[in-house]
């Protein structure tokens, strides 16, 4: 008999809806495999059950990472067919792209579920999340990191974990960057997206070494700034407390304002040259290829001193700068760690 480890860290599929509000309730994961053993999706598949947390995501931080890291890190993996890990929706990009990151090397599939409503909703997806991953587990021994999770069409997709961005707003929809799914499971069958971007199984089958990283940590000195039109970087005031990093989200077609007004308050580009003067690295990220047309404003903002951080979402980008900085000792190894691909980050 096959065995699977499932571990479990709250979300909405860990919780239980009481007079309008939805929190964690630790008998919901039990419940969970108790329903899978008493329905017609059964397998003949054992579980073995970890739960190092019981968290809405939304509260998670990245010292749960590690605890995350340390859980599987003590495990003998050869045991197992397969892991789930059982996720909120809200953090869930970001901890696909953590475990991806420092699970790289995975000799079998660790796969990240959630769901979108409680499970006793009648519109939760998160069972059948459940018996989809477990189908792709046992079915196809597919090593590595995925994100499996039910569509509003009722397809169930399969993301790569580093590619994962976040969900819609009110729609629980989510995405791969660029629409670059991995494939779906139909009629508990895995279906391959063939795209030159996704990696083929003979690939995800070679045994990898684990990612070059001095020590495993992840830095919470990085700051995100998402542009919006009117964004006055004289609010942002690093002499009291100074990052290590910014990390500057870009508009779609990868600009950012760099219009000069008044003491240039609207500008990245001189925000940026302010960042370097006070040893401050500043990060673009997403941004396609610098191989195609550029505007010149995205031109500018690098020739100010920015890194690009190209073919790569924004939240992979976010949690890749923090395990570099957490883990290097210096920027020419933060710049070094962010430019080797670890698990299929860059399209």
């Amino acid at each position: 008999m096959e065995k699977i480890l499932v571990v479990f860290t709250g979300g909405t599929i860990g919780s239980t809806k009481t007079d309008k509000t939805i929190n964690v309730d630790d008998n919901t994961s039990y419940y969970l495999i108790d329903r899978y053993n008493n329905s017609e999706y059964k397998r003949e598949v054992s579980f073995d059950v970890s739960q190092p947390m019981s968290l809405l995501s939304e509260d998670l931080i990245p010292k749960d990472w590690l605890t995350l890291h340390e859980t599987l890190s003590q495990l003998d993996l050869s045991v197992y067919k397969g892991i789930i890990i059982t996720h909120g929706t809200d953090t869930l990009p970001f901890t696909a792209a953590a475990i991806s990151y420092l699970f790289n090397w995975t000799p079998i599939p660790i796969v990240i579920t959630a769901s979108n409503y409680p499970l006793e909703d009648e519109r939760s997806n998160g069972f059948r999340n459940f018996v989809n991953s477990v189908e792709f587990i046992i079915n196809d021994d597919i090593p590595g990191v995925f994100v499996i999770f039910e569509n509003n069409k009722g397809e169930s997709i399969v993301h790569l974990g580093t590619r994962l961005t976040q969900a819609v707003p009110f729609t629980h929809e989510f995405d791969s960057i660029s629409s670059i799914i991995f494939g779906k499971m139909k009629d508990n069958k895995f279906q391959k997206h063939e795209h030159v971007s996704n990696p083929s199984f003979e690939d995800l089958k070679k045994p990898k070494d684990k990612a070059d990283l001095p020590d495993i940590n992840f830095s919470t000195d990085v700051v995100y700034i998402k542009p919006f039109p009117g964004l006055n970087y004289q609010h942002y005031d690093f002499s009291v407390i100074k990052p290590q990093a910014i990390i500057h989200d870009l508009y779609h077609s990868g600009t950012a304002c760099t219009r000069t007004d008044g003491r240039f308050k609207y500008s990245l580009i001189e925000f940026t040259k302010d960042c370097i003067d006070n040893d401050i690295e500043v990060f673009i990220s997403p941004i396609r290829d610098m191989s195609e047309d550029m505007y010149v404003t995205s031109n500018d903002i690098l020739e100010a001193g920015a890194h690009y951080l190209h073919n790569i979402s924004i939240e992979a980008s976010i949690v890749k700068l923090m395990l570099a900085y957490g883990s290097a000792a210096d920027n020419y190894n933060v710049l070094k760690i962010m430019r080797e691909p670890f698990f299929y980050e860059y399209i």
